[in-house]
C-alpha cells in the first residue's frame, strides 16, 4: 500500500497565539504537514521560496502590508503554491481583491478544523474553498468586477490623462487664453521652461498648436 506524502502548509499571520494555535490543530491532521511560519510578509517570501509549499495559509493583515498586496510575490516565490485566504475579515472588497490577486479560496478565522482541513486538501488539489458567510458576496464581487470592467470598457480614453501634473497646468492656462509669459508668471517658472513644457505636451498630445490643446481642454470639460 502506497504512502501519500502529507500536504505541506505554510502559515502566514502576525498574531502569534494564533499561528501557533492554529498550527497545532493542524499537526494533528497527518494529511497536513506545516514546513514553516511568518509573521510578516518578507520573512513568508523568503520562506515560500526556501520550503515551496503546497498550500499558504495567509492573514490579510499584515505588519506594512496587507495579504493581498503580498499575494503575488508570495505566488512568484512560489508558483507551485496555493494561496488560501484565512483572514477575519469579511469585506466584499477585500473579497474580490484576494481573488483578483490569484487567491484559491477566502476562509473566515471562524471556520472549524473540519473546514479547514477540506480547504487545505482542497486547495491543495487547485480547488477553491470559500467560508459560508462570503459565498453570497462571491456572487457580488464577481458582479462589481464585471460592471467596473464593462464601465472601463465603455468609457473613452482621456488623452490628457497621459499629461505630467505640471503639463496639466499648464494647458489648463493655454485654454484660459494665457500666453507663456502669463504662465510663467503664474506658476513661478522660467518663460523657457514654459515653452519646453509646450512643446512636449503638444506632442505627447499629437497636437500641432495651443488652439488644438485649448479646443481639446475645453471638449474634455463639456
Amino acid at each position: 500500500m502506497s504512502v501519500i506524502d502529507p500536504i505541506r502548509v505554510l502559515v502566514v499571520d502576525d498574531h502569534t497565539l494564533f499561528r501557533r494555535g492554529l498550527i497545532a490543530l493542524l499537526a494533528t491532521q497527518s494529511q497536513l504537514q506545516v514546513v514553516g511560519e511568518a509573521g510578516d510578509a518578507g520573512a513568508a517570501e523568503r520562506l515560500a521560496a526556501e520550503l515551496q509549499p503546497q498550500v499558504i495559509l495567509l492573514d490579510n493583515h499584515l505588519p506594512g502590508v496587507t495579504g493581498v498586496l503580498a499575494l503575488p510575490a508570495l505566488k512568484a516565490a512560489a508558483p507551485g503554491a496555493q494561496v488560501l485566504m484565512l483572514t477575519m475579515s469579511e469585506s466584499e472588497s477585500d473579497l474580490s481583491a484576494a481573488l483578483r490577486a490569484g487567491a484559491c479560496g477566502y476562509l473566515l478565522k471562524t471556520a472549524d478544523n473540519h473546514e479547514l482541513t477540506q480547504a487545505i486538501e482542497r486547495a491543495a488539489r487547485g480547488v477553491s474553498s470559500f467560508s459560508a458567510e462570503m459565498t453570497a458576496k462571491l456572487a457580488s464581487a464577481f458582479r462589481h468586477d464585471a460592471e467596473a470592467a464593462s464601465t472601463a470598457a465603455a468609457a473613452p480614453p482621456d488623452p490628457l490623462g497621459t499629461l505630467s501634473p505640471r503639463e496639466r497646468e499648464i494647458v489648463d492656462l493655454i485654454a484660459r487664453g494665457d500666453s507663456n509669459k502669463q504662465i510663467a508668471r503664474e506658476l513661478g517658472i522660467a518663460e523657457t521652461t514654459v515653452k519646453i513644457h509646450v512643446q512636449h505636451l503638444l506632442r505627447k498630445l499629437d497636437l500641432d498648436s495651443r488652439v488644438q490643446a485649448a479646443v481639446l481642454v475645453t471638449q474634455q470639460r463639456a
